[in-house]
């Protein structure tokens, strides 16, 4: 058992210290994650990637959320916590650019505005929001292996599901979602 999983089991158990520890521990590879996520993102996003970790172990630690069976558990966790960040901040700003009350002018005709990276984020998540109401499993396996970076290894493990399982169904998702944001998109 790695140290990781000894300070996991010593959270839920209720170990103040642990909690201390595991961030230490851990900090570096939450931090590189956060980079990963936020080189997707617009330059001058006002997220970094230091205020995304801390964020998200406010929302997994602090919050009480606890009960992670292992490392590549919590990573997973810690995946999600920043994704839905991510999310949540993207429609902030869709928000922001739908006016807020603000007067309505007409942009020029043939001015073709691209979608920036937090459309990208909000596309994402509908796509992975549908795929979890057909097959949740292969959903999860997504984000498992999308956002939270964890090889087909872990990601099955986590999952519960044997290797060739755990391929197929990443074959399939991606080939729905590449179907989904093709026809959505």
């Amino acid at each position: 058992m790695g140290r990781v999983t000894e300070l996991l089991e010593a959270l839920q158990k209720g170990d103040a210290g642990a909690s201390e520890e595991l961030l230490a521990l851990v900090y570096q590879e939450l931090r590189q994650m956060a980079s990963q996520m936020m080189a997707r993102e617009v330059p001058g996003h006002t997220l970094q990637a230091t205020a995304l970790v801390h964020e998200a172990w406010l929302r997994m630690v602090a919050g009480g959320q606890a009960g992670w069976s292992g490392r590549a558990h919590f990573f997973a966790a810690a995946a999600e916590a920043m994704r839905r960040i991510l999310v949540e901040a993207a429609r902030r700003r869709r928000a922001q650019k739908r006016g807020g009350g603000a007067e309505h002018v007409e942009l020029e005709e043939g001015l073709a505005v691209e979608p920036g990276p937090s459309e990208e984020v909000l596309a994402v998540h509908e796509a992975l929001d549908e795929l979890a109401r057909e097959d949740p499993v292969s959903a999860e396996l997504v984000k498992l292996r999308y956002f939270g970076g964890l090889t087909m290894e872990e990601a099955a493990s986590v999952l519960g599901l044997p290797l060739r399982t755990a391929e197929r169904r990443w074959t399939y998702a991606r080939a729905w979602l590449r179907r989904w944001m093709e026809v959505e998109g």
